[in-house]
């Protein structure tokens, strides 16, 4: 057994509340599609919709929740709005679950 660090054994509350937030929000079969997707790549919502096989609306919905949770951002090019995992913690979690193997949401 090693000796004790000078060094808590575990991170800040804080920590542990994002990371169990983005966990919660991941937890939806479609919201951690979305998230896998955008990873290897900025898409627009006609791109995830066509990937998922779901109505604009549906994904429109995941992705404002996904977005107020700061863990996607849209950035503008036109009229569309091109979204990316922008929250390291995301990325870490759905990393660990799928490792480098991620695509189209859909695939």
């Amino acid at each position: 057994m090693s000796e004790a660090s000078d060094h808590p054994p575990f991170e800040s509350d804080e920590t542990f509340d994002r990371e169990s937030e983005i966990l919660k929000v991941l937890g939806h079969p479609i919201r951690l599609k979305i998230v896998a997707g955008l990873m290897s790549q900025s898409c627009n919502v006609k791109k995830i919709w066509e990937c998922l096989s779901l109505p604009q609306a549906t994904v429109s919905q995941h992705l404002a929740l996904l977005k107020n949770k700061n863990i996607i951002t849209g950035r503008r090019e036109g009229v569309e709005v091109y979204y990316q995992v922008t929250s390291p913690e995301a990325i870490r979690i759905v990393t660990a679950i799928f490792g480098d193997s991620i695509s189209c949401p859909g695939n």
